[in-house]
C-alpha cells in the first residue's frame, strides 16, 4: 500500500463496519482459543521476549514495508529478536474478517486498523489484551482499558497548499473561505480521510461530531463558489499541478510532498482548528505467534519504533517519546498542532458518517461544476 491511498484501510465506510459487526459479532464468542484463560498482562518483559524467539516469526496484515515505514521495524525485529516475518495488505475490515474466519487455523498474529475498527475487533472477541510497558504515556482516548487496541501512530487534517498555483499558501479555515484557489477533499461518499476533513471543518466553525452541518455549509458554500473541485488529491493529480489546495491527514500530505517536490508545496495545520486520528495495532485471539505479537507491538510503543513510524512522516502516539533531531525535522512543527484534538465521542462519530453520503450528496455535489 503506497501513501497514494487514503490513509491506507480508510477508505472502507463505516456502513461497512456496520455490516461486518453485525455478521459476525457473535461468532467467536464460544470458540476455544489458544489465548483462553490467559493474562498476558501478568507476563514480564523477559518472558515474552523468551517466548517470542522460541515462536521464531510475526505474521501482520495490513503493516506492509512501505506504509508508515513498517519496513525498519521489521527488520530490527528480526535483527534482534530473530523473528521471520510477513505481511498480507488489507483494509481494516478485512483484517477483522480474516481473523473471524480463520480462528483456529490463524494465519495473521497482529493487524493495524483505524481506530473505530479497534472496538468492533474487541466486541467480536478477536482480540488477545496486551498493554505494553508504555501504557501509562499513551492518551486514554488512544487505548482500551485493558489492552485489546491501541493507538500506535496519528494523523491530523492538514491543508497542503501547491505554491506554483497559489501565491499565498492557506493557513487557516478562513483564509481558505476567503482564497480564489480550488480546495480539493477526495471522495466524501467513501472516503475516510475527506470525511474527517468535514469534522475538522465542522469544529472550526463551531460544530462538532453531533453536528457537522458547519462543515458541510463551508463546504457547499465552496462548491457554490466553484472552488470545490472533484479531482483527487493523488500524487499524480498534485504533481501535474491540477490541485490546488488539498485537505489530507499530515502524513500524506508530507508524504506526497517529499515525493513530488519538498519546496513546491506548504503544509500546515489549520489554526482555527483539527481533527487528529490514529491506528491501532490489534493482537489476533487466535494467534499462533501470541508472544511474538505482543513484542512487536512492545517494539512498536518503544523509542526505535516510534522513530520508525516519524521516518514515514506518522506522528508517534507516545506522549513522552523523544526523536532525533533529523527524524523530528520531518514532522510540522509541534506548535501547528495546538488546536488539534480527538474525536470526542467516536459512538456519535461513527453514526454520523453513515449519513454523510446522502448528506453530502445533497447539499454539496449538487453545487459542484
Amino acid at each position: 500500500m503506497s501513501w497514494n491511498h487514503n490513509w491506507k484501510k480508510g477508505i472502507i465506510g463505516i456502513m461497512t463496519v456496520s455490516m461486518l459487526a453485525a455478521c459476525s459479532s457473535n461468532d467467536t464468542s464460544n470458540e476455544p482459543s489458544s489465548s483462553e484463560g490467559t493474562d498476558y498482562n501478568k507476563l514480564t518483559l523477559a518472558e515474552i521476549e523468551e517466548k517470542a524467539k522460541t515462536e521464531g516469526e510475526v505474521n501482520s496484515v495490513g503493516m506492509p514495508d512501505t506504509w508508515a515505514n513498517w519496513v525498519e521495524t521489521w527488520n530490527e525485529l528480526g535483527e534482534k529478536y530473530q523473528l521471520k516475518h510477513t505481511d498480507t495488505d488489507m483494509s481494516s475490515a478485512e483484517e477483522l474478517q480474516k481473523f473471524a474466519a480463520e480462528k483456529e487455523d490463524a494465519t495473521a498474529d497482529i493487524g493495524d486498523v483505524g481506530i473505530a475498527f479497534g472496538p468492533i475487533a474487541e466486541d467480536q472477541d478477536l482480540t488477545l489484551a496486551y498493554k505494553t510497558s508504555y501504557w501509562d504515556e499513551i492518551p486514554n482516548w488512544a487505548k482500551d482499558d485493558n489492552g485489546d487496541w491501541v493507538v500506535g501512530y496519528t494523523g491530523s487534517m492538514a491543508v497542503m497548499t501547491d505554491k506554483n498555483n497559489v501565491k499565498n499558501a492557506p493557513t487557516s479555515w478562513a483564509d481558505i473561505k476567503n482564497g480564489d484557489f480550488t480546495v480539493s477533499i477526495g471522495d466524501a461518499l467513501t472516503a475516510n480521510q475527506a470525511q474527517f476533513a468535514i469534522l475538522a471543518a465542522a469544529y472550526a466553525f463551531g460544530g462538532d461530531e453531533n453536528n457537522i452541518q458547519p462543515g458541510i455549509d463551508f463546504f457547499a458554500e465552496l462548491a457554490k463558489k466553484g472552488r470545490l473541485t472533484s479531482i483527487d488529491p493523488s500524487v499524480a493529480n498534485l504533481e501535474k499541478g491540477e490541485v490546488d489546495v488539498a485537505l489530507m491527514w499530515d502524513f500524506n500530505a508530507l508524504g506526497y510532498r517529499e515525493q513530488i517536490d519538498a519546496k513546491r508545496f506548504d503544509v500546515t495545520i489549520p489554526k482555527e482548528a483539527s481533527v487528529t486520528s490514529g491506528y491501532a495495532t490489534i493482537i489476533n485471539k487466535y494467534s499462533k505467534n501470541p508472544h511474538a505479537a505482543m513484542l512487536t507491538r512492545e517494539y512498536i510503543l518503544s523509542d526505535e519504533g516510534q522513530e520508525n513510524l516519524a521516518k514515514g512522516y506518522a506522528r508517534p502516539i507516545r506522549e513522552n517519546v523523544e526523536l532525533s533531531e533529523d527524524v523530528e525535522s520531518l514532522l510540522l512543527p509541534d506548535e501547528m498542532y495546538e488546536n488539534a484534538k480527538p474525536v470526542a465521542d467516536q459512538k456519535a462519530w461513527e453514526e454520523t458518517t453513515k449519513n454523510i453520503p446522502q448528506i453530502w450528496q445533497e447539499q454539496v455535489l449538487i453545487h459542484v461544476k
